[in-house]
C-alpha cells in the first residue's frame, strides 16, 4: 500500500510469532496460500504496518504497538470498522479482510486489507511531481475524496454509533488535553495558554459528519498512472465529529513554512508555479463539493488542529524515548510540539 521502496525488515521492538501469524491466516483468509513474507512498513508513527506476500498475493496487516499504550489510542478496531462500512460508499478505501482481537495470536490485535498499487507522496508539494497541471488535479482530487467522506449518510452507513454527534469541539479539546498530559516530557506555555483558550472559544456551529481525523496528502494512495486518489489511509483517529475540523486540519501546511520548520509546509512557496491551488481556493472548491457559502470561525479550527496535531507528536515523542514508537525517527520529535503550540497561539493570540 505504501511505496515498496519503503519496507525494511521488521524493527526488532515490532516483532511477532511469524508462524502463528501464517497458521491463523491460513485457516481464515482466502487466498492466502505459500510461505509467508513479513516486511515492515517505515513510514507511520502510530500502528506499525506490515506488507505480507503469500504466495502470488500481497496483504497489509496493520496492528496496535506493544508496549502500553494511551487511553482509546491504536484502535485498530475501530480503523477495520469504518473501513468496512465505507467500502459501500463513493469514498475510495482498501478491502478490509480479517480482524484479530486475540492477543495471543502476535501479541496485539490486528487487521489484514488488499494490498493498493499506487503512488504516496511524502512531502505536501508532491515534489517528485514535475507537471504543475497534474500536481493541480492531485490537489482536486484530494479536496473532492474529503468532501465525499464528509457528504456520507453516516446513519445509513451503519456509523451511528461510531461516534456522539454533537458537542464534538469541547470533547476533543478535553480529549488531547488529557493525551497531551499523559505523555508531556517537558513545560510549554503556548500549550498550556491553547489549553485555557480554547474550550472559551468554541464556534457555536455545531455540526456532525465522518471525519478522517488526519487527512493530508501523505496519507492517500494515489493511482499509479492517473490524478485521482486509490485509497484513503490511516484511519486510526476517525469518528463523527466537525467537518470543519478534518478540513483546516488538511489546511495546516498553508501556514508552515516550507523551509526552515519542523513541519513540512507550503509556506513562502510560489503555489502557483508549482500548480498548488491557495488556501482560499482550496477551501472554496471544498464549498463548492460541499454546498457550503461559507466557512465561519476559521482560525479556531486552524488552531484547534494544530494543538491537537501537537499532542498527538509528543505521543510519538514519548513513545520514541520508551522504545516502542512505530518509526525510529520519533526521538527527534521533541521541539516539534513546542513549534506547533507556538503558532497555534500566535494565531488566536
Amino acid at each position: 500500500m505504501e511505496g515498496i521502496a519503503e519496507l525494511t525488515p521488521v524493527r526488532k521492538a515490532h516483532r511477532f510469532d511469524e508462524e502463528a501469524l501464517r497458521d491463523y491466516l491460513r485457516a481464515r483468509l482466502e487466498g492466502f496460500h505459500g510461505p509467508l513474507t513479513v516486511q515492515q512498513f517505515g513510514h507511520g508513527q502510530s500502528n506499525p504496518t506490515f506488507l505480507l506476500t503469500a504466495g502470488q498475493r500481497r496483504f497489509v496487516l496493520r496492528k496496535k504497538p506493544p508496549g502500553r499504550l494511551l487511553p482509546s489510542a491504536h484502535a485498530v478496531d475501530r480503523e477495520y470498522r469504518v473501513l468496512k462500512a465505507l467500502r459501500d460508499t463513493d469514498v475510495p478505501v482498501a478491502e478490509v479482510l480479517l480482524l484479530c482481537e486475540d492477543d495471543s495470536v502476535i501479541g496485539t490485535a490486528f487487521y489484514v486489507m488488499n494490498y493498493v498499487e499506487g503512488r504516496i507522496f511524502r512531502d505536501s508539494r508532491a515534489s517528485e511531481l514535475t507537471d504543475p497541471a497534474e500536481r493541480y488535479a492531485i490537489f482536486e482530487a484530494m479536496v473532492d475524496t474529503l468532501a465525499r467522506i464528509h457528504l456520507v449518510d453516516w446513519e445509513k452507513a451503519g456509523l451511528g454509533d461510531f461516534g456522539r454527534p454533537g458537542n464534538y469541539m469541547a470533547r476533543q479539546i478535553h480529549r488531547w488535553t488529557k493525551q497531551y498530559q499523559a505523555s508531556q516530557t517537558q513545560p510549554i506555555e503556548s500549550m498550556d495558554r491553547l489549553m485555557e483558550w480554547l474550550p472559551a472559544h468554541i464556534p457555536q456551529d455545531d455540526q456532525t459528519a465522518v471525519v478522517h481525523g488526519d487527512f493530508r496528502l501523505e496519507n492517500l494512495i494515489i493511482h499509479p498512472t492517473e490524478p485521482r486518489v486509490a485509497a484513503v489511509l490511516d484511519w486510526e483517529l476517525s469518528t463523527l465529529g466537525h467537518p470543519l475540523a478534518d478540513l483546516a486540519y488538511n489546511c495546516m501546511g498553508y501556514r508552515f513554512p516550507a523551509e526552515g520548520g519542523h513541519r513540512d509546509g507550503l509556506a513562502g512557496l510560489d503555489l502557483k508555479a508549482l500548480g498548488i491551488p491557495a488556501e482560499d481556493e482550496y477551501m472554496e472548491m471544498y464549498c463548492r463539493r460541499t454546498g457550503r457559502d461559507r466557512i465561519p470561525e476559521w482560525d479556531f479550527f486552524v488552531a484547534f488542529s494544530m494543538f491537537r496535531l501537537a499532542a498527538i507528536v509528543q505521543g510519538v515523542y514519548k513513545r520514541g524515548l520508551d522504545g516502542i514508537a512505530s518509526s525510529t525517527e520519533a526521538v527527534t520529535y521533541g521541539d516539534q510540539v513546542r513549534y506547533m503550540a507556538d503558532m497555534a497561539w500566535r494565531i488566536v493570540a
